[in-house]
């Protein structure tokens, strides 16, 4: 098929390296280039360098609904339009194809509809999430199924981890959903019109500081759910989906990375550590192992790391 694709991160530039081989590619649209990082360079969207390296054809347009833009779109006659992690399409456009738009979600509608399904499945401690293929209409993540596949969460699974794996089992689904779309063998279901979901809204800065009054389960699973752990050796670089929880360690800034819940070493301590080894904070049965960490201005370092350079004391402060 020939197919348009829309979308900005990398998860996106993925799923078009996945599927340029089997299907025409004829443009893909994406954001503008915009300012990132802490020197505020102007910056091209992984889709856009993926497109660049593909030789794909490449529109940004400053607004949707721009009416030389919508006659781009038009003048390239594709059978589909293909959506992942995109703004919301005005009617004008995923209305031109002839075969529909559709759209990726990284969760099993009509659960965690919104822009942070990732994020939320592991916030709220889900041993399951998934992946859900569906044409798009005029309202958000709600319209009619085409495939769902089911995603397995380990319990200790990081937001990187889930992200990377959702590439994976993303791909193939798209790749069978385009396969049903050109043999015209899809039968679509109907998202519950019920109103008793869970959402994934997007996540607030204000969310990402650790509450240490809240429950050690609760704390783990914001961890792991905004965290960019992949393995010791590579960290997700998209902030916009694992911007870290952080907490002040006398008056610093400390972001986590890595967490887990261990036993209890020492239990006349609050902040149990051993200046070598671990970094413990003690709940009443558990502790909340604190693996990996970032000082603001600094790399992430293990705990090993961390602590060759940041002894702490009993008496230090967490807030």
């Amino acid at each position: 098929m020939k197919i348009i694709c829309f979308g900005t991160p990398f998860f996106t530039s993925q799923i078009i390296r996945n599927i340029s081989d089997d299907h025409e590619i004829l443009c893909v649209v994406t954001t503008e280039d915009t300012q990132q990082g802490r020197g505020k360079k102007i910056l091209p969207s992984d889709v856009k360098k993926t497109a660049n390296e593909l030789n794909i054809p490449l529109l940004q347009p400053e607004h949707l609904n721009d009416k030389e833009f919508i006659t781009d779109l038009i003048n390239y006659n594709a059978d589909l339009f293909l959506v992942v992690a995109f703004r919301k399409l005005p009617k004008d456009v995923w209305d031109i194809p002839r075969k529909g738009t559709i759209n990726l979600h990284t969760s099993l509608l009509p659960q965690y509809r919104g822009a942070g399904p990732i994020n939320w499945v592991l916030i709220n401690g889900e041993n399951k999430t998934g992946l859900t293929t569906f044409f798009i209409n005029d309202k958000i993540d709600q319209g009619d199924i085409i495939l769902q596949k089911e995603v397995c969460i380990s319990e200790n699974m990081t937001a990187g981890q889930l992200h990377n794996q959702m590439i994976i089992d993303g791909s193939k689904l798209i790749i069978e959903t385009l396969q049903l779309i050109d043999e015209n063998r899809v039968k679509l279901k109907l998202q519950s019109e019920e109103n008793n979901f869970k959402n994934a809204p997007k996540i607030k800065k204000e969310f990402l500081k650790i509450d240490w009054g809240k429950s050690l389960e609760d704390i783990h699973n914001k961890i792991r759910g905004l965290s960019p752990f992949i393995d010791k050796n590579e960290m997700l670089k998209d902030v916009s989906i694992c911007p870290c929880a952080w907490f002040y360690l006398n008056n610093k800034r400390v972001k986590v990375q890595k967490s887990s819940i261990c036993n209890i070493i020492n239990r006349e301590r609050y902040i149990d550590t051993d200046n070598k080894n671990y970094l413990n904070i003690n709940f009443k049965d558990k502790a909340l192992s604190l693996e990996f960490l970032q000082i603001e201005g600094k790399k992430p370092m293990s705990i090993k790391q961390f602590l060759q350079g940041n002894k702490i004391n009993s008496s230090d402060k967490i807030n």
